[in-house]
C-alpha cells in the first residue's frame, strides 16, 4: 500500500506576504536603477573602454586606426623610467599628504570637540579650504609662494630669514611646498569625519577615566583612538586614493616642474594623452596605476581589519 503525499494549499496570508515581498523587490529595483544608470554610463563604460584602449595604438590624431597591438604598450611602459619616477613622486605625495592630513585633522577635531569659545564660528572657518575651488586655491598659494612679492618670503625676511626662496621653482622645495597645499586643502574633510566620530563616543567613558586619574593623553590613547580606528581606516583609504589620483592642484601650480620634481603619475598620464596624444599608451599607464593602487589599498585594509579582529 503506498501513501500519496498531498500538498496543502497555500494559505491566503502566506500568499499576501509573498506578493507583498515581490512588490517590495520591484520597488527597490525601480529605486536603484536611476542611480545605477549614471554609474554604468559614466564609470563602467569609460573604464572598460580605457582597458580596451590600452591594448591598441590609439591616438588623438585624425584617422587613427586604433589597431590591436597586444601587450606592446605595457612592455614599453615597463622600461619607461620617467613614468616610474613619476610613480615614486606620486607615492611620496599621496602618503605624505594623507598622513599629514590625518595628524592635522585629528588635532583640529580634538580642538573643535572641546569646550571652545565661538565653536560654531571656528567650525565654519575650518571648512573654508574645502569650499574653495582647487584652481582658486592653486592660484592663491602660487601668489603666497611668489619669490619676489609673496607674503611668505616677506614674513621670513621680516624675522631675519631668507627672503628670496623660489618655493615652487627650486628642486628641493617644490614638492614639500605643494604637499603643504595638499594638506591644507584636504584637512577640513578629514576633520569633519573625525569630529563626527568623536561626538559618538560616550562622555561617561572620559568621566570614568578622569576619576581613575587618567590625563588627556591617556584618555586619547585608551578611549578616543580605539573608538576612531574604523573611521581612521576608512578615511585614510579614501584620502590615499583621492590624493594619488589628484593632479589639478599641482598642474596649476607647477605643471610637474621644476625638472619633473612634482610630476605626479596622473599628471604624467594626462600629458601623455592630451599633449603627446598617445591615447593607447596613456590608457596602459592608467590601467597599471589602478592595479597598483588597488593592491596597495587592499594590503592596507587587510592589515587594519586583521588588527581589529585580533
Amino acid at each position: 500500500m503506498t501513501a500519496t503525499a498531498t500538498r496543502s494549499p497555500q494559505s491566503p496570508q502566506a500568499t499576501r506576504h509573498s506578493s507583498r515581498g515581490k512588490s517590495r523587490r520591484r520597488e527597490a529595483i525601480a529605486l536603484v536603477i536611476p542611480s545605477l544608470v549614471p554609474i554604468l554610463v559614466f564609470s563602467v563604460v569609460p573604464l572598460l573602454n580605457g582597458i580596451y584602449l590600452a591594448f591598441t595604438n590609439a591616438t588623438l590624431r585624425r584617422n587613427s586606426d586604433n589597431a590591436f597591438i597586444g601587450l606592446e604598450n605595457f612592455g614599453r611602459l615597463a622600461g619607461d623610467s620617467l613614468f616610474w619616477s613619476s610613480f615614486k613622486i606620486g607615492m611620496i605625495w599621496a602618503v605624505s599628504v594623507t598622513v599629514l592630513q590625518l595628524v592635522a585633522g585629528m588635532g583640529l577635531a580634538l580642538l573643535l570637540n572641546s569646550d571652545l569659545r565661538f565653536k560654531s564660528l571656528t567650525r565654519v572657518l575650518a571648512l573654508i579650504p574645502w569650499a574653495m575651488p582647487p584652481v582658486v586655491v592653486a592660484i592663491m598659494w602660487t601668489m603666497i609662494y611668489s619669490p619676489r612679492s609673496g607674503p611668505l618670503n616677506a614674513t621670513l625676511g621680516f624675522f631675519g630669514g631668507p627672503s628670496d626662496i623660489n618655493w615652487l621653482g627650486d628642486f628641493s622645495t617644490a614638492l614639500p611646498a605643494v604637499i603643504v597645499v595638499g594638506v591644507w586643502v584636504g584637512m577640513p574633510q578629514t576633520t569633519v569625519i573625525l569630529l563626527a566620530g568623536l561626538q559618538q563616543i560616550a562622555p561617561e567613558l572620559y568621566e570614568a577615566a578622569s576619576v581613575d586619574g587618567a590625563n588627556a593623553w591617556v584618555r586619547f590613547w585608551r578611549i578616543s583612538l580605539p573608538s576612531l580606528r574604523p573611521i581612521i581606516a576608512s578615511i585614510t583609504s579614501l584620502n590615499l586614493i583621492w590624493n594619488f589620483n589628484s593632479f589639478g592642484l599641482v598642474y596649476v601650480m607647477t605643471e610637474g616642474g621644476p625638472g619633473g620634481k612634482t610630476m605626479l603619475p596622473m599628471l604624467f598620464t594626462y600629458l601623455e594623452a592630451f599633449k603627446n596624444r598617445n591615447l593607447g599608451y596613456a590608457a596602459a599607464m592608467g590601467d597599471v596605476l589602478v592595479i597598483i593602487i588597488v593592491v596597495l589599498l587592499g594590503g592596507y585594509l587587510w592589515t587594519q581589519f586583521r588588527k581589529e579582529d585580533a
